[in-house]
C-alpha cells in the first residue's frame, strides 16, 4: 500500500461514521457458517471455506438471495446470533463506526422453527455489549421480504410487535423485481399506527417509481439503495431537497451487477446534486468489504476528495435515528477532521 493509500485508509478509519444498511445475516463469514453447521450438524453444499468464498460470484440479486438464505439455515439458537452480531461490532468498531443500524429478516428464520427470542434475544444481547465494550449506539430494523406474499409480512409483523421497544423501524428487502412498495401499503400503515416508522429497499433493481412508491405510499424515513433515481430528473430534484437519504452499498451494487465498474458509480454525481447520500456495506461477507473497504472503494475509483468522505460522514450521522444531541455531538467530532 501507497504511503497516499494508507494515509487516506487511516483518516477514513479514523472518522466517526454511522452504518445504516447492514443485513445482518449478510456478516455471516464462511469460517462462521462451518463453525455453526459443525455445532448443529448441517451439510453444505461446498466441502471447505474456500470453496464456499468462490461460490460468492453473482449475476444479479437472485443468484445471491439464493447464497444468502442457504447459509442462514445454520442460524439455530440465541447464541448463533450473538456470535454473528458480536463479530460484526469487532469489526465495526476497528473501521470507525460509531452507530449501527442493523436490518434483521424475521420470515428467514421462522420457517425454519427458529423462535424470535432467539433471533432478537441473541442480537439484542450483543448489541448491549457491544455499546459497553466499544461505546457502539445502535438500533434494530426487521425488515420484510418482499418476494412473500403481503398477507405473510401482516402475520410477520402481528408476530415481531411484542418486540417492538427494540426497534427504530420496520424495513422491506429482498428480490425487489417484480414486487413493487405498494403491495405492502396495509402492513406499512399498521406498522405506523404501532409507533414504527418505514425504511425500504427501493431503486436498485426496481425502477424510479419504486422509489415513489416507496416515498408516497409506505411514507419512508429513508431509502435504501436509490441509486437509480438518477434516471428521472424530477425526483432527484425532490430527493435532494428533501434531503432524503439515500443508504448506497458501492460494493453490492458493482457485485450485483447495478453497475459494472465502481467507476461508472453515481454515487459522486448524486453527492454533487446535494443528495443525502451515505455509503453502507449492505452484506459484507458476500461483497468484499465492510464499510471501510466501501468508502475505500468509492474514494478510489471516483477521486473524492477530503471535504467529500467527510460529507459522507456528516451524511450518515444525519440519515440516522439518533437523537439530535447525539447528531449534534457526532458531526461536531466529524468536524474537527477537516481541520
Amino acid at each position: 500500500m501507497s504511503e497516499l493509500s494508507q494515509d487516506m485508509t487511516e483518516f477514513v478509519r479514523g472518522l466517526p461514521k454511522a452504518e445504516l444498511h447492514l443485513h445482518i445475516e449478510g456478516t455471516l463469514e464462511p469460517e462462521l457458517v462451518f463453525r455453526l453447521a459443525h455445532k448443529h450438524a448441517v451439510d453444505l453444499p461446498h466441502p471447505t471455506v474456500e470453496a464456499l468464498r468462490r461460490a460468492y460470484q453473482f449475476s444479479d440479486l437472485q443468484s445471491f438471495l439464493n447464497v444468502y438464505y442457504a447459509g442462514a439455515d445454520v442460524l439455530r439458537d440465541a447464541d448463533d446470533f450473538h456470535a454473528l452480531t458480536a463479530a460484526y461490532l469487532r469489526k465495526a468498531h476497528e473501521q470507525g463506526i460509531v452507530h449501527v443500524e442493523i436490518f434483521c429478516d424475521p420470515q428467514t428464520h421462522i420457517p425454519r422453527g427458529v423462535g424470535l427470542d432467539a433471533v432478537f434475544g441473541g442480537i439484542h444481547r450483543a448489541l448491549l455489549e457491544g455499546e459497553t465494550q466499544f461505546g457502539i449506539s445502535w438500533r434494530l430494523i426487521p425488515c420484510f421480504l418482499r418476494h412473500l406474499s403481503a398477507a405473510d409480512a401482516m402475520h410477520t409483523l402481528q408476530a415481531i410487535l411484542p418486540y417492538k421497544h427494540l426497534f427504530a423501524a420496520v424495513g422491506l428487502d429482498s428480490s425487489e423485481s417484480g414486487n413493487p412498495p405498494a403491495k405492502f401499503a396495509e402492513v406499512f400503515a399498521r406498522a405506523l399506527s404501532e409507533g414504527l416508522p418505514a425504511v425500504a429497499h427501493a431503486g436498485e433493481e426496481g425502477a424510479p417509481a419504486y422509489i415513489r412508491e416507496a416515498l408516497d405510499v409506505l411514507k419512508v424515513r429513508r431509502i435504501d439503495h436509490g441509486v437509480r433515481c438518477d434516471e428521472d430528473v424530477q425526483l432527484l430534484d425532490r430527493l435532494a431537497r428533501e434531503r432524503m437519504p439515500l443508504t448506497v452499498c458501492p460494493l453490492s451494487n458493482v457485485k450485483l451487477k447495478v453497475f459494472e465498474r465502481m467507476a461508472d458509480h453515481n454515487l459522486k454525481r448524486l453527492l454533487e446534486r446535494g443528495l443525502c447520500v451515505t455509503v453502507n456495506s449492505d452484506d459484507p461477507a458476500y461483497f468484499g468489504g465492510y464499510l471501510l473497504e466501501n468508502y475505500l472503494a468509492v474514494q478510489r475509483a471516483l477521486g473524492l476528495s477530503r471535504a467529500q468522505i467527510l460529507q459522507l460522514a456528516r451524511n450518515s450521522i444525519e440519515a440516522s435515528f439518533l437523537a439530535q444531541s447525539d447528531k449534534s455531538r457526532w458531526t461536531a467530532l466529524i468536524d474537527q477532521h477537516a481541520r
